[in-house]
């Protein structure tokens, strides 16, 4: 169980890029379930890499946590009924549709026998991640309430700096855009992390230092894509001579913090597979072990 509480303070694998491996050796694994923002892409041109909006899952030892609930958690929780009963923890970043979308089609919430621990920060209008969950599922928008779910379902809110201990891993979560009340979130779990922060404050001048707090030495960084770039950007030469530079700020911050590894997600609805290859390209000339997240693909943090 987790040591906070709402008393307390508060598919495919792509293996050519992350190897998927399985059996009981491999113990900190991530996969990626939607990684688009904004809404979904679904279509011939983005097969490669998936339309679904953002959601990843962290299995680490006999823990499965649930990272924001895009159109992708559908798809996951399509997967997770063979092994039902459930318990897992969902981690929301921040309250935009496209993370909270494939909340209301999460099938395991609807079953009895499951327990899901639901985290997430107040949206900017006061409003905590209970209930904005719940209003999305509100009548004209959805035909059935949150109540509807036979799961248990507990809620716990969150603030920047807050971690969360179970058993024998740790979730630190730190407000990374406070425009968007955007959560980042790092998981440590037998002296090895990955973070997620697809949300971060941007600024093309200089490092985003809880960023640059919450990725210190991680195996596995995801961070969000460059989500501006124009069809013309194609013509340019540089890697480094996008229009939308932000997404320099963000690498330059995963050096600093020394980063093993970054994967880049949360791409543009209008950014097809040929367009995210030529992006994978530019940014894999500069940082030759970074890659853009595939749906599907899995990567290993570490093995024990």
């Amino acid at each position: 169980m987790a040591d906070s509480d709402p008393a307390s303070p508060s598919p495919r694998t792509f293996n050519a890029i992350a190897n998927m491996v399985t059996g009981p050796t491999v113990n900190f694994v991530v996969q990626f379930w939607g990684v688009r923002g904004k809404v979904s892409a679904p279509g011939k041109e983005t097969v490669r890499y998936g339309g679904n909006t953002s959601c990843i899952e962290m299995r680490v030892g006999s823990k499965r946590l649930i990272f924001d609930g895009g159109s992708g958690l559908r798809l996951l929780g399509n997967h997770l009924l063979r092994q039902m009963p459930l318990e897992a923890y969902i981690f929301f970043t921040h309250c935009h549709w496209d993370s909270i979308q494939g909340f209301p089609f999460f099938t395991p919430a609807f079953i009895p026998g499951n327990c899901f621990h639901i985290y997430g920060a107040k949206a900017t209008n006061g409003d905590s991640i209970e209930k904005r969950l719940g209003g999305q599922m509100l009548a004209p928008n959805f035909p059935v309430p949150l109540q509807v779910m036979q799961s248990e379902l507990k809620f716990y809110e969150l603030g920047s700096s807050h971690k969360i201990t179970v058993d024998d891993l740790v979730v630190e979560a730190v407000l990374l855009n406070p425009a968007s009340s955007s959560m980042g979130y790092r998981v440590t779990w037998k002296g090895h992390s990955a973070v997620y922060a697809i949300a971060h404050s941007q600024s093309p001048d200089r490092l985003d230092h809880n960023l640059l707090h919450l990725a210190r030495h991680a195996d596995l960084l995801i961070l969000d894509a460059p989500c501006n770039i124009r069809a013309d950007d194609f013509l340019k030469p540089s890697p480094l001579d996008w229009q939308d530079q932000l997404w320099q700020t963000g690498m330059a911050t995963a050096k600093a913090a020394g980063v093993k590894r970054v994967v880049m997600s949360h791409y543009h609805p209008d950014h097809d597979d040929d367009f995210l290859d030529w992006m994978e390209s530019q940014l894999k000339s500069v940082f030759p072990n970074d890659v853009l997240a595939r749906e599907g693909m899995i990567v290993p943090v570490c093995s024990v």
